[in-house]
């Protein structure tokens, strides 16, 4: 009978052992793919508006390099009409995984694992949780977000901290 409780325990904590690691790791996201294909902000146009709207400008542009994960496509920085940054990227193709962020950072971008963990140690801004691991797509920066202080952009996995890939900005 001591037996049985004994083997009863262990067969729970198994059980609680592999739901707290599907929990955590969430395998199942390396096979599962969310394209997103948002368009190019653009002005709002109110019927009082008399001249025409300005066309967003870009301010910074990138291209993504592989760090943990095999990732490719490209970011832009865009100052809309109002003066609010947008960062966008465009032909995103990256893996998916639990908890991925757009980091806007200061840190430089290092090829190879020199580059896995560095994003978020010095300073750095969260555009918002990756909307989907492929396409294109749009991210309002926080207000009084200032460039200056920003070198690059990573998608950037929360969980492990880590970096599935990242791209050294330049200002146009």
């Amino acid at each position: 009978m001591k037996r049985k409780r004994v083997l009863a325990v262990v067969a729970a904590g198994l059980v609680v052992a592999v739901a707290a690691g599907l929990y955590w790791f969430q395998p199942w996201k390396l096979w599962v793919n969310e394209t997103v294909q948002e368009a190019l902000p653009v002005a709002q146009v109110t019927e009082s508006a008399a001249p025409a709207p300005k066309k967003p400008m870009i301010v910074a542009t990138g291209e993504l390099i592989s760090h943990e994960h095999e990732t490719s496509g490209g970011v832009r920085i865009i100052r809309a009409e109002d003066g609010s940054l947008v960062l966008r990227l465009e032909n995103l193709d990256t893996s998916n995984g639990p908890d991925l962020r757009v980091l806007l950072s200061d840190a430089p971008v290092l090829p190879g694992k020199d580059g896995w963990f560095v994003f978020d140690d010095g300073a750095h801004v969260s555009a918002g949780k990756l909307k989907g691991n492929k396409g294109s797509q749009n991210y309002t920066l926080p207000a009084g977000t200032d460039l200056a202080r920003y070198s690059s952009v990573s998608i950037w996995c929360d969980r492990f901290d880590v970096s599935f890939g990242a791209a050294k900005l330049a200002k146009v």
